[in-house]
């Protein structure tokens, strides 16, 4: 090893090229860089990659079957954010959040003012897939009659149990206590979201989970086509970027349309005004309506054209991660190093973190590895630090000691880099020194 020249290996860096560039650049030149064409052309192919796994174009510049069935949108947070509020959650409702995730998870239901209940995680993580899924039986004890949603985290990519998941919330029905009426227009369609479901949402958190998908209820089922509101982060660290960006989808809700959930969600990233700016370029098209006090976070056609380019791309770059993920799988299985399983007979993960945990580690023990691996140019880090560690969840309540599955899987966390500019020398480096870093 002392013999091998030192690299340098950036944990995450976005894999952004000239198609990408002349993407973006033609979009700075066409005169029309806020929300307008390119964000409804990726909105649509966005839905078809979703219910297809292609990534073509639809073939329509207007409605057509992938139409009204994903918002694009500022963040990953926002469309989170957007999917709850559509759902009608608000003051004195709760949200089920797993103790183990980045703060938006939990954030997105604080912000819409409802009361974020925390639930510790599987020991060790789900069985088959090592992911630091909510305990189930936790998740059951967890739902009151002021529940209104569960919000799964695919992290990392790799999918959680919704089968499970939607058999605790189906078993909790008899407590659940929708929303009736409503005097506002969305109040009004979250007491009909809400009717319709006639249970507590399943609101995923797929912020990592593009492209990744899970037997459900018998049939390989998409992200994004699983839960019954989905939100993806397109930030500039993600498998598929847009530099900030996100979407919001959702699955048809009977007697609803789905045009009526994608005008809401217009609605609500731009401020309640009935007309967008592509809206009102058209003759005569100043005039607007503001139905509700509402937000701002939509997303541009800027980022929009990164977003078309990278999509184009996106089997490749999925194609490549899955073969990373099998190196570092080899090296980790033959250290005894656990690991996130990013693919089984039932799932197959979008690939977007390589989390190994060292066994037994203390935080020390951890620090010692990392430091390791960054003295040969290894950028690691660590996801997540669980929430009841983070200064304002401990000021809202919350204790690590209550939640000991998850302190314990993230004593011993830590995440390699897995993305599409690393070469295959690049891996082999990261495996070797991964072999030193962990020796005694």
């Amino acid at each position: 090893m002392d013999a091998m020249t030192k690299r340098n290996i950036p944990f995450s860096p976005p894999d952004v090229g000239e198609a990408e560039i002349a993407a973006v650049a033609e979009a700075l030149r066409s005169g029309w860089i806020t929300t307008g064409p390119r964000t409804k052309r990726l909105e649509r192919r966005l839905a078809a990659f979703i219910q297809t796994g292609a990534v073509t174009d639809d073939g329509t510049d207007g409605p057509g079957p992938y139409a009204n069935r994903v918002a694009c949108l500022a963040s990953g947070t926002a469309a989170e954010e957007l999917n709850l509020r559509l759902l009608g959650v608000g003051p004195g409702d709760e949200v089920i959040v797993p103790a183990y995730t980045y703060t938006a998870t939990a954030a997105a239901a604080i912000h819409c003012g409802a009361r974020v209940v925390l639930v510790d995680i599987q020991k060790d993580g789900h069985r088959d897939t090592h992911l630091p899924e909510m305990d189930y039986d936790k998740l059951a004890d967890a739902i009151t009659e002021r529940t209104k949603a569960i919000i799964p985290v695919d992290l990392g990519g790799v999918v959680c149990d919704y089968d499970a998941i939607f058999a605790v919330a189906e078993a909790k029905g008899h407590l659940f206590r929708p929303m009736t009426g409503g005097d506002t227009p969305l109040s009004a369609l979250g007491a009909r979201v809400q009717q319709a479901l006639g249970r507590v949402a399943v609101v995923a958190d797929s912020a990592h989970g593009l492209g990744a998908a899970r037997r459900h209820r018998g049939a390989m089922t998409a992200a994004g086509a699983l839960a019954d509101f989905t939100s993806f982060s397109f930030h500039a660290v993600k498998n598929f970027t847009t530099a900030e960006g996100g979407a919001a989808t959702w699955k048809p809700l009977p007697g609803i349309e789905n045009s009526e959930i994608y005008r809401m969600m217009q609605l609500l990233s731009l401020h309640g005004q009935d007309r967008d700016a592509l809206a009102k370029a058209g003759a005569g098209g100043w005039e607007y309506d503001v139905i509700g006090p509402w937000y701002k976070c939509n997303m541009t056609d800027v980022a929009a054209a990164l977003g078309l380019a990278q999509l184009d791309r996106y089997p490749g770059l999925l194609a490549r991660r899955r073969e990373i993920i099998g190196r570092y799988d080899a090296v980790c299985d033959s250290l005894g190093l656990p690991h996130l399983v990013h693919r089984t007979a039932d799932m197959v993960s979008s690939g977007h973190l390589y989390i190994l945990r060292l066994p037994g580690a203390d935080e020390g023990r951890r620090a010692a590895v990392m430091t390791r691996l960054a003295q040969r140019g290894v950028g690691t880090n660590v996801h997540y630090k669980p929430l009841p560690l983070l200064t304002a969840y401990r000021r809202l309540g919350w204790a690590i000691e209550d939640f000991p599955h998850a302190w314990d899987y993230y004593r011993g966390a830590v995440t390699l880099p897995l993305h599409t500019r690393l070469s295959d020398d690049d891996v082999d480096y990261v495996c070797a020194c991964l072999r030193e870093a962990v020796a005694p």
